[in-house]
């Protein structure tokens, strides 16, 4: 059985971190695209030599172009410029937009069956271009934001509470970033909800963290952003569609109806599977929550509708 195969866009800290993550798993060789010349190939190179020393047989190249990337089962879209302190996702918009739309289009001609998850911010406006300028069915492009936005949410629960991360479940709903809604009605820590184990003002100061994890990492860090917890974010997707484990996950997905919003990329609980989204999961919502989410939903459209006037201009 021929091995998967799957394309990172960016060879950057994400990209090339990522990279990294997916060889260890050893089920799929890995392709790793950048405009810069050598870079790609060198930490293509100095990956695929850390397979015997780690035991893993995959082969990673790295590449300029997309020849090698032809036919690839899963494509990954890191590319882009990396926030800078004091600037918002917002601030990307326009140099992001025109390097996504490009990727996208020499995705397209090399791998037009692959499934595509998207991690360049701002993200629900980038994966949103993605899908038009693809193509491709809504269950083949997938956002890459909620499981990150949670991954930090559970992360300070446990360090509030001094219990082990695996016990902490729960998930965000929204855009990615500061209109996230997390649900701390549905946040369990071994099953008890935390609104048992903590007071609201302690959740609400974890929530406010969590949604500007992004920002607290770029003003330590000074001079990138973070890609140790977004490129572990990826991977959970990844195995999930390649390994087809029907996880649910929070993902940026188009909706069509769901949750009463139509025709832009929002986070939801998702299964994914060897089809890529394979459903949308839709949960009950306080009218507070569902308010919170169509708030939310609104400056995704409004983010979408800046991402074209910068595209016309």
């Amino acid at each position: 059985m021929a091995r998967n195969k799957v394309t990172v866009v960016g060879a950057g800290m994400v990209g090339g971190t990522l990279a990294q993550r997916l060889a260890e798993r050893d089920y799929a060789d890995v392709v790793l695209v950048d405009i810069i010349e050598g870079m790609p190939q060198g930490k293509a190179l100095d990956i695929t030599e850390a397979g015997p020393v780690y035991g893993y047989d995959s082969i990673v190249t790295g590449s300029n172009g997309y020849e090698e990337t032809a036919g690839s089962d899963l494509v990954v879209i890191t590319s882009g410029v990396a926030r800078k302190p004091n600037m918002s996702r917002d601030d990307l918009l326009k140099i992001n937009a025109g390097i996504v739309r490009e990727v996208t289009e020499r995705v397209r001609a090399a791998s037009p069956d692959c499934i595509l998850i998207v991690v360049s911010n701002p993200l629900d406006a980038m994966v949103t271009l993605a899908h038009r300028v693809s193509g491709f069915p809504k269950h083949r492009v997938i956002g890459m934001a909620g499981i990150l936005d949670t991954a930090r949410y559970r992360t300070f629960i446990a360090m509030e509470l001094g219990v082990s991360v695996e016990d902490v479940h729960g998930f965000v709903l929204g855009g990615h970033g500061d209109t996230m809604v997390p649900l701390p009605r549905y946040t369990t820590v071994a099953g008890i909800p935390i609104t048992q184990l903590m007071p609201r003002d302690r959740i609400e100061a974890i929530v406010d963290r969590a949604r500007n994890g992004g920002g607290e990492i770029v003003n330590l860090l000074k001079t990138g952003s973070a890609y140790y917890a977004p490129s572990a974010s990826v991977v959970d997707m990844v195995d999930s569609i390649l390994l087809d484990k029907k996880r649910v996950l929070p993902c940026a997905a188009l909706l069509e109806g769901e949750y009463g919003i139509n025709g832009i990329f929002v986070g939801v609980p998702c299964i994914l599977g060897a089809a890529g989204l394979e459903k949308v999961v839709e949960i009950d919502l306080h009218d507070e929550e569902r308010a919170a989410l169509h708030r939310s939903a609104d400056a995704v459209r409004e983010l979408w509708e800046a991402t074209q006037a910068a595209q016309v201009g």
